[in-house]
This record gives C-alpha cells, sequence and structure tokens, in this order.
C-alpha cells in the first residue's frame, strides 16, 4: 500500500534545528508524525526495524519537501541494544534530544475473546506497547535532560482509559481487547509517573490518543486518517516550555463520534483531555 503524502507546513523559528525521534515510523501515525515535525524545521530521526523500508520512507518523507531533514534510524523496541546504539548515533551527531515520540505499537490478538488470549500473546503485545517505550525513553534520557523543555509523547488509545472502560453506556466497555487495552492502561500509568518524576527537569510528559485511524493496527478499518491521527502527538511533541504535562490528550470517542449516532463519520472532542 502506498503511503499518503504528508502535507508540509511552514517552519517556525522556535522548532528550527531542534531534534526528534518518532519509533515505529516508517509507515501509518509514525510517518505523518515525522512528516509534520520536520516541516515545523526539526532534524527527525524515523525509527523503524526494517532497514529497507525506513530508509525508503525517511527519503520518500524528504523528496516531498525539500526543506525538511528526515534522517532514518534502525530501532526495534523490544531490543534494548538497538534503542542503546539509537542513542549513541544521537547523541554524537547532536548532543541532546528535543522531542521522543514513543509511536510503535502492535495490536496482535485480532478478535480473539479475552478469556482465550495466551501469556504468549500477552507478553508479546506488552513488550512492544508497554516495555518497548520504557526501554526507548530510558535510553534518551540523557539525550532529553540534556535539551531545554524535552517533551516526551506517548501513543496510547482511548481503549486504555480505565474510566471509560467502566462506562457500561460507552463505546470502550465494548472493545474487549485484553493485550490492547491492556497495555495501553499501563502506558497510560506510566507516562503518570514519568511526568511526575521528570516534572522537576523541564521535561513534558503526555499521552495521546490519536482517534479511530484508518492503519494496519486495524485493518484499516479507522474513519480517519493517519495525517488526522497525527495531529494531537505532533502538536504535545512540540509544546512550548512550560507547557502541559501528565496530560491525556485526543479524541473522545475511538469511533470519532458519540455512542448515541449510527454514524461514525462524525469527529467529536477533537483535543479535549481523555479520563484516565
Amino acid at each position: 500500500m502506498t503511503e499518503p503524502t504528508v502535507r508540509a507546513t511552514p517552519a517556525t523559528d522556535s522548532h528550527r534545528g531542534q531534534i526528534a525521534l518518532v519509533t515505529g515510523a516508517n509507515k501509518g501515525i509514525g510517518r505523518q508524525i515525522a512528516g509534520r515535525l520536520a516541516d515545523l524545521g526539526m532534524t527527525v530521526y524515523l525509527g523503524a526495524r526494517d532497514t529497507e523500508r525506513g530508509t525508503k520512507a525517511a527519503a520518500e518523507l524528504s523528496a516531498e519537501a525539500p526543506a525538511r531533514d528526515v534522517r532514518f534510524v534502525r530501532l526495534d523496541v523490544t531490543d534494548p541494544q538497538t534503542a542503546a546504539a539509537a542513542a549513541e548515533l544521537i547523541g554524537r551527531a547532536h548532543g541532546r534530544l528535543d522531542a521522543l515520540v514513543n509511536n510503535a505499537g502492535i495490536n496482535p490478538e485480532g478478535g480473539t475473546p479475552p478469556t482465550e488470549v495466551g501469556l504468549d500473546l500477552l507478553r508479546r503485545g506488552f513488550e512492544t506497547n508497554v516495555f518497548g517505550a520504557v526501554t526507548v525513553t530510558n535510553a534518551m534520557l540523557p539525550l532529553l535532560r540534556a535539551a531545554q523543555a524535552a517533551r516526551v509523547v506517548n501513543m496510547s488509545s482511548e481503549l486504555g482509559s480505565l474510566t471509560l472502560a467502566a462506562d457500561p453506556g460507552h463505546l470502550v466497555a465494548g472493545r474487549r481487547l485484553l493485550v490492547y487495552n491492556s497495555a495501553k492502561a499501563a502506558l497510560n500509568s506510566i507516562t503518570l509517573i514519568y511526568a511526575n518524576e521528570l516534572r522537576g527537569d523541564g521535561i513534558m510528559v503526555n499521552a495521546a490518543n490519536p482517534g479511530y485511524c484508518a492503519t494496519d493496527l486495524n485493518g484499516h478499518r479507522g474513519v480517519l486518517s493517519a495525517e488526522q491521527g497525527a495531529a494531537v502527538p505532533a502538536e504535545l511533541a512540540a509544546l512550548p516550555p512550560g507547557g502541559p504535562t501528565g496530560r491525556f490528550v485526543g479524541d473522545r470517542s475511538p469511533e470519532g463520534t458519540s455512542v448515541a449516532s449510527s454514524s461514525f463519520g462524525e469527529r467529536i472532542g477533537s483535543g479535549a483531555e481523555v479520563p484516565w
């Protein structure tokens, strides 16, 4: 499948020269985030497991807008050695990291009923969606601390909201994905814990809910485009010094609509905080 073009937006002096890393960025929402941050004037490292696909994506993003500086870095979030190598590469080149977007994620269970999900599947989901984000964040922490007002964005989902899952009338309560939902709930908790610890370093840590986007994660059944889903995480990755931290921001419904509506075409609550 051909990835859609990432629309170029004007660079800003406040972000020009900043350094960003986006994991799982060779396709989908991650690719769109990388393009948006590059348009702001950031040098963006596009992290991906597959060297051929990652190199191709970085080259295509750069070709779409000549002013962009997008560079591939091999990064498998389940492999601490590649995270350490990526940190070393970025550190040697720049000495700091201004923005980290932990975008890499999987939904390995499909339609398997929760009580039939095996521990191997649960471990696989947590390795990428939870442990991977912690691995990369910890590897990049020295570089984040070396920056002024660095930002960390964890790509979550409204499906990880315990508040909404406990509401029988909400769509989230009906989406019983044991691996994915529980992993995103864990990531939300990690977001809050890191936000509290790193507040004193001036590092902002937030969670983003991109909405129900058409990506490989859901077989392209979503009602929003990957480009639309990139808007909130890209904004959080570009926050100014003193911006919000410990927040969960994005669409309020995984389908982009209210429970009572028969159409999933209307996007509501854009930019609203999502309850933990």
